[in-house]
């Protein structure tokens, strides 16, 4: 039993680091486009720096929201295993 724990718990260690690492590689490529996007459209039409700023500062505060989801479902694999607790429950202790 102790074995099929441990590897449970090494599976969920790599699949957090998974889910974590690549949250943050997509808030950052996302953040990259963004920001490079709004220095094109400032370029083009400097009139409206100030609507495409505030609209992308809307749109960062979504792409945020993508990598805490991310990372609340992290921490809830990490200290509530639904999967340690399907292998106790197999086990039968």
């Amino acid at each position: 039993m102790v074995e099929a724990i441990a590897s449970v718990q090494s599976s969920t260690v790599i699949a957090v680091g998974l889910i974590l690492a690549m949250g943050a590689l997509g808030t950052a490529i996302g953040f990259a486009l963004l920001g490079g996007k709004l220095l094109e459209g400032v370029a083009r039409q400097p009139e409206l720096a100030g609507l495409l700023t505030g609209r992308m500062f809307l749109i960062a505060g979504l792409l945020d929201a993508v990598t805490f989801i991310g990372i609340g479902i992290g921490m809830f694999f990490t200290f509530a295993n639904p999967f340690a607790e399907a292998v106790k429950a197999a086990v039968g202790s």
